[in-house]
């Protein structure tokens, strides 16, 4: 696209920008808000508005060659950035839940669920592209001098016992005998079939036109089956059930499109390096030209300033110091008695903050006092701001948003640019930016002159002694009032004076010490080489988030209105990936000020992908990946001293080499409420006691992430498990729309081909239960090479890769369940289960003064009665069918029990008479008894609801 297109992109989002931030800010007291639904839909109708601004944005920044208008767009850029993920933690404070859905809200915007995926912006890789590759360069080459290249196998393989071997031994020599035992008897029936045939036709004369004809008419019959799948393959192309042969291919215009793009990016880098150049040049040319009549011109003013002041007062004012603004004071428009008072008013301040620093003492002991006191009002406060109504909490992203939206307005809306074709840096606009640095810089040199220029006029005229003003060498003042000599008066000791007490007693400690040899003593460099050398540090994987294959919940807000809480889509996880992980990490500017995510917690069953986006994060942000498991550092750096020399270590690379990524895989082990007995050498809680610490000293300045997996979170003591972890991203199985994305991406990755494979929808169906993990396993082990070779004349069939798959084992629901009922006790899920309970004792005691309410629920009473009658008579036929068979009772039971759930029938008794059928699947008439008295169970239940 050219350059135009892009100006058009931003242009937009400056627009719908500007009207978002009209809307925001009209309102200045906005008073509180008591009906969450709306204010929900608000923040959520916001939050959708600015994710398509930030696409525009981050697209117009990737591609214009500007280099000036880059910079308005990366701060107006990283504002969007900040405001998203303001909005968000808004949503989870209300809705106190992680997950949100936009489906009705999508729908009333016609917009589509890609319109909302988070991007992720491609100048975090792209502006440090040198130093990870650098970076990748030392680590691979550590990786080599210590022989640790391959440690980490290319493919798991799998071990196999002596029995597996001889068994399967035992099948291939059994299938050779029966192939040729086969090809024996099949030669004896070919050489009879001969023999009969000869007999046959002894005594006829060959007839050439019948056999003309025979072969005519095979021959026909297969040309007939050819077009007949040709037409058939032609019309599900037509009507789009079936992709086009070269659908998946790289056509010849994306080529084009991702040269062009490539292209940009050079012209992108080489405009950059003439503007750098460029700020420089003219710097120093208009230091050289304009500097002289600027130095000229402060001068006359300062000396008017000097003869004024004294005309007014009656003696030379003192000059403001550098702290203070210098001669910036004295040029703001201000009358000389003003800038006196101020001069004045700063002295008394600074006075009394001295007296006040020795009262200090006495006042932290009464704070100690109160600070229960100010706990309690403080949960005051909140239950009347509940009762008052939500108010948006103030943003620290609005003001530069607005910055950036006036500088857009300012320079570039209405910029005529018409002789820039090929959009380079605008010289005028460096001259007006650099003109004002120059003056900034001659302002400080005259002050420097005027200054003794004043020293001078008042020993000359006014005969005052020199009052010395130490600026960075002053006299410290103690809180006794006596003077402390500056700092450079001091021993240089190393360490002595830092670690004594006031009576000269060391009172150095182990751990301290440990901290100032790893500070002091030892480089960067070293460090690093010894952690990558221990295991430590490692190489993440190179995945992107966008592999993540997930589809989005089209469900959610209706499930959610019939008080039915949706599980989370894979989508959605990959948006919380994204807004807690990557956006803050690739950004300094938003991780200090965006709401701090310091430690992450990503828990679900095996083979949901938890370590994949682990290493995405790491691959997103060019993150270093440091491995803290309690199985990475078992009998490593062993004793109490030890650990602490690791963590440093660890925590000192990863402030200095950031973004980092801390990963304490299998974390739950930290957290153990009992040690196993086999994993006692282990020492998995070893990390138990410091991690709470480091998390307090991690800053906001610090872009570093401690990231927790887990697949049995309910093995851990819950109370200090979500001290630490208080973001938890709960990730589930896929669902059939995600299935159904992933098996085509999974059998398209592996050399299959989708026009002639299996039917997607028939897998994804028949998949559910398993993970990602299983269906990629499913799909590398029967995409073999060989078979890949044979896919145009053997077609892959579900047959093979369910197979494959049904060798696995899936999740079971009570799995599901217990991670369910692990995630409803953590804060956020007792939070969100008493804000439903909330809810629900609104909605009844609404219900009771609304005779409407009763009637529906009447029908709805009445509705499940019948539908439990016909699920029940349906349910008595089967078993009475299923010809004394244990398994085929125990399918129809399973089956009908999943009915009963989804239409919010529940009763015990089924899973009673699930378990006798089981046991004595011979009394079926039992069996039928027991169904009946569960069938009056449900229908007393319903009962409930038509009379109210």
């Amino acid at each position: 696209m050219s350059h135009v297109t892009y100006n058009k992109m931003w242009a937009e989002a400056q627009e719908g920008l500007n009207n978002l931030l009209q809307t925001e800010t009209e309102d200045k007291s906005p008073k509180p808000l008591k009906d969450h639904p709306i204010v929900f839909q608000m923040l959520a109708t916001f939050y959708v508005k600015y994710v398509q601004i930030f696409h525009n944005l981050e697209t117009a920044y990737d591609q214009i060659v500007h280099p000036q208008k880059r910079l308005v767009i990366r701060q107006v850029l990283e504002g969007v950035m900040g405001r998203i993920l303001e909005l968000k933690n808004e949503m989870v404070e209300l809705e106190n839940s992680e997950f949100h859905y936009f489906d009705d809200i999508l729908q009333d915007q016609k917009l589509c669920p890609e319109h909302i995926e988070i991007p992720i912006p491609r100048y975090f890789i792209k502006e440090k592209l040198k130093v990870l590759k650098e970076r990748e360069k030392i680590l691979a080459q550590i990786l080599v001098n210590a022989g640790l290249q391959d440690i980490e196998p290319k493919k798991h393989i799998k071990v196999m016992t002596f029995e597996e071997a001889i068994r399967i031994i035992q099948i291939s020599e059994r299938a050779r005998q029966g192939r040729l035992r086969a090809e024996f008897m099949k030669q004896i029936y070919l050489e009879e079939k001969r023999e009969r045939q000869a007999r046959l036709h002894s005594g006829k004369s060959p007839n050439l036109d019948a056999s003309a004809v025979c072969i005519q008419k095979v021959w026909r019959g297969y040309i007939q089956m050819k077009r007949t799948e040709k037409i058939r393959e032609e019309e599900m192309i037509f009507l789009g059930m079936s992709p086009p042969p070269h659908f998946h291919r790289i056509s010849a215009s994306l080529m084009q499109a991702q040269r062009v793009e490539a292209m940009r990016c050079e012209v992108q880098e080489k405009h950059e390096e003439e503007y750098k150049k460029a700020l420089v040049a003219i710097k120093n040319r208009l230091r050289e030209m304009e500097g002289p009549d600027i130095k000229e011109s402060l001068q006359e003013q300062i000396r008017q300033w000097f003869i004024e002041c004294r005309h007014i007062t009656g003696k030379f004012p003192d000059y403001p110091d550098e702290e203070d603004g210098g001669s910036i004071v004295i040029f703001s428009q201000k009358t000389p008695e003003q800038v006196a008072a101020e001069l004045a008013a700063k002295e008394e301040e600074l006075q009394k903050k001295s007296k006040d620093k020795g009262k200090k003492g006495k006042k932290e002991k009464e704070k100690k006092k109160k600070g229960k006191e100010k706990g309690k009002e403080k949960q005051e406060k909140k239950a009347n701001e509940e009762k008052e109504g939500w108010k948006m909490a103030p943003s620290n992203f609005l003001p530069i948003m607005e910055e950036g939206n006036n500088w857009y307005k300012d320079v570039w809306q209405h910029r005529e640019e018409g002789w820039n074709f090929h959009q380079e840096y605008d010289p005028e606009l460096v001259k007006e930016e650099k003109r004002k640095e120059v003056k900034e810089e001659i302002r400080v040199q005259v002050d420097e002159l005027m200054r003794q220029e004043l020293k001078n006029l008042k020993l000359a005229v006014d005969r005052e002694k020199d009052k010395k003003k130490r600026s960075g060498k002053k006299d410290k003042v103690s809180h006794a009032g006596l003077v402390i000599p500056p700092a450079q008066f001091l021993t240089q000791k190393w360490g002595y004076n830092l670690l004594t007490s006031r009576s000269g007693t060391k009172t150095r400690t182990k751990s301290f010490a440990v901290e100032d040899y790893i500070k002091n003593a030892r480089t960067i460099d070293s460090l690093y080489k010894e952690l990558v050398e221990g295991g430590l540090l490692i190489k993440p994987k190179t995945v992107k988030l966008s592999d993540y294959v997930g589809e989005y919940s089209y469900l959610g807000t209706t499930l959610r209105q019939v008080d039915i809480e949706p599980m989370p889509s894979l989508a959605d996880v990959r948006q919380l990936i994204a807004l807690y992980g990557i956006l803050p990490l690739g950004s300094q500017a938003l991780h200090e000020k965006s709401p701090l995510v310091k430690a992450l917690l990503l828990a679900g069953p095996a083979g949901v992908g938890k370590k994949m986006l682990v290493h995405a994060l790491c691959t997103e942000t060019g993150a270093n990946l440091f491995n803290l498991s309690a199985s990475n550092i078992a009998g490593k750096y062993p004793g109490k001293s030890g650990l602490q020399m690791l963590l440093n270590m660890v925590f000192k690379v990863a402030k200095q080499l950031q973004p980092s990524v801390v990963w304490i895989g299998n974390t739950e082990k930290t957290f153990y409420k009992k040690v196993p007995k086999a994993e006692k050498e282990m020492e998995p809680k070893r990390l138990k006691k410091n991690l709470p610490k480091i998390l307090k000293s991690l800053k906001a300045e610090d872009r570093v992430l401690i990231v927790g997996t887990t697949t049995r979170p309910f093995d851990a003591d819950l109370r200090p498990f979500c001290k630490v972890y208080k973001k938890i991203i709960l990730i589930p199985r896929p669902d059939y729309a995600s299935r159904f994305a992933l098996w085509k991406h999974i059998i398209l990755q592996n050399g299959g081909s989708l026009s002639k494979s299996p039917t997607i929808s028939c897998l994804a169906k028949m998949s559910d239960g398993f993970t990602q993990g299983h269906i990629i396993y499913a799909a590398q082990t029967i995409l073999s090479e060989r078979r890949i070779r044979q896919l145009n004349r053997k077609p892959l069939t579900a047959v093979e890769l369910m197979g494959a798959l049904a060798r696995q084992d899936p999740v079971y629901k009570e799995e599901e369940d217990m991670f369910k009922a692990w995630y409803a006790k953590t804060p956020l899920g007792k939070a969100r289960a008493k804000a439903l309970m909330e809810e629900s004792g609104v909605q009844t005691r609404a219900c009771a003064q609304c005779p409407d309410v009763h009637t529906v629920q009447r029908e709805n009473g009445l509705q499940r009665r019948h539908q439990a009658d016909e699920a029940f008579q349906r349910l008595a036929d089967k078993i009475t069918a299923a010809e004394q068979s244990k398994a085929k009772v125990y399918v129809v039971l399973a089956n009908f029990q999943l009915f009963f759930q989804q239409k919010s029938i529940t009763t015990k008794k089924i899973e009673t008479l699930g378990m006798y059928v089981q046991k004595k699947s011979s009394k079926y008439s039992e069996a039928i008894f027991l169904l009946k008295n569960c069938q009056v169970k449900v229908q007393r239940d319903s009962r409930q609801y038509e009379n109210p």
